[in-house]
């Protein structure tokens, strides 16, 4: 009795138990719960931010509400995503993991608040994106690297225009220009027509350059990959086309063996009895 008693006061409740087990198991779902709800939302803000980016570069002479109107768009898209990383990092079951693993995430939350600029805001947006559309189970890799390839020639474009418009001696004038200058630049062409003159629009070169690099050789390798998979696939199928032709050939051998085997055990016609040396020498008078 004593015992009893001692087991069943050391034994945890089973109700504390299950809900310890179930604690541990919602924090992970409520994260993937917070990203998949989130997910279609923050790519629509970041089309968004995309057309407040653009207008006033394309049209630096628009009205001045419109200006501030994208301005502002800038900064609440920007505070959309940092609003994102804060509930990402709240929701983690291992905070301490989730920011170690999501340092790039903390800085580009962190760079448009230590200076003003709009590439800063500009590159952490890039950044979040990218970030989260990685994390999309429904993006694949093509498409993922595509966009990539498109955003950054697009607001590589925007960006180095904005810089060396205004700059003395520089010679990326229009969008045309900028957008020629960046898909040489990405490609690693560089016919030197078009360069930019400013520090700043160096450094975006730089970026440029080195982002280039890296999608051509995704670009590169899932072409390779791709081309593997078609090898490997057709390998396939000719070793179940040879295994199916091996197996019939089985088949075959064994339904002839049965067939010898059925005639062997088979009785056969009776054979007549052969003609003695006296029936044969009879005379035709016998006859």
């Amino acid at each position: 009795m004593v015992m009893d008693e001692t087991t069943a006061s050391a034994a945890p409740p089973a109700s504390a138990a299950s809900g310890t087990a179930t604690g541990g198991a919602t924090a992970p779902c409520r994260a993937a719960a917070w990203e998949r709800r989130t997910q279609r939302p923050l790519l629509f803000l970041a089309v968004v931010f995309a057309v407040a980016y653009a207008v006033p570069i394309v049209d630096p002479d628009a009205a001045a509400w419109v200006l501030l109107a994208c301005r502002w768009v800038e900064w609440a898209v920007w505070a959309a995503f940092a609003v994102d990383y804060s509930a990402r990092l709240w929701l983690a079951q291992d905070r301490g993991k989730f920011f170690r693993t999501h340092v790039l995430d903390l800085l580009a939350v962190l760079l448009p608040l230590l200076s003003p600029l709009r590439l800063l805001r500009l590159v952490s947006t890039l950044v979040l994106v990218g970030q989260r559309a990685r994390l999309s189970s429904q993006v694949r890799l093509t498409t993922y690297v595509a966009g990539s390839v498109v955003g950054l020639l697009v607001f590589g474009s925007l960006a180095v225009l904005s810089v060396e418009r205004g700059a003395p001696g520089g010679n990326i004038r229009t969008l045309g220009d900028a957008v020629w200058w960046a898909f040489t630049t990405m490609t690693t062409v560089g016919y030197g027509d078009l360069a930019p003159t400013t520090g700043l629009g160096r450094l975006l070169a730089v970026g440029l350059m080195l982002s280039g690099i890296a999608l051509l050789g995704v670009v590169t390798a899932n072409i390779a990959a791709w081309f593997i998979a078609q090898f490997d696939k057709d390998d396939a199928e000719e070793r179940r086309q040879t295994e199916e032709i091996r197996t019939l050939t089985e088949e075959v051998r064994a339904l002839r063996a049965e067939v010898a085997a059925l005639a062997a055990a088979r009785p056969g016609p009776p054979v007549p009895a052969p003609a003695t040396a006296s029936t044969s020498a009879a005379t035709p008078d016998d006859r």
